[in-house]
């Protein structure tokens, strides 16, 4: 399986996994299907939100696959 990276947007993100949907709302990230958001990569949407990259990136590759 691929490995989500800082520089994925969270569309690739959640078509890599569709559970990181799930993940990326419990991190606050209640947009995840927003047009814009598609577009975003992981790392520039964790720092609009003010969230910790590392801590997330842990979280969602460590997600079931």
């Amino acid at each position: 399986m691929e490995r989500i990276t800082k520089d994925m947007t969270i569309g690739e993100i959640i078509r890599v996994n569709p559970k990181a949907a799930e993940t990326l709302m419990t991190f606050g990230m209640g947009c995840v299907g927003c047009p814009s958001a598609q577009a975003e990569s992981l790392e520039e949407a964790a720092q609009v939100h003010g969230m910790d990259i590392e801590n997330l990136l842990r979280a969602l590759n460590a997600l079931d696959r």
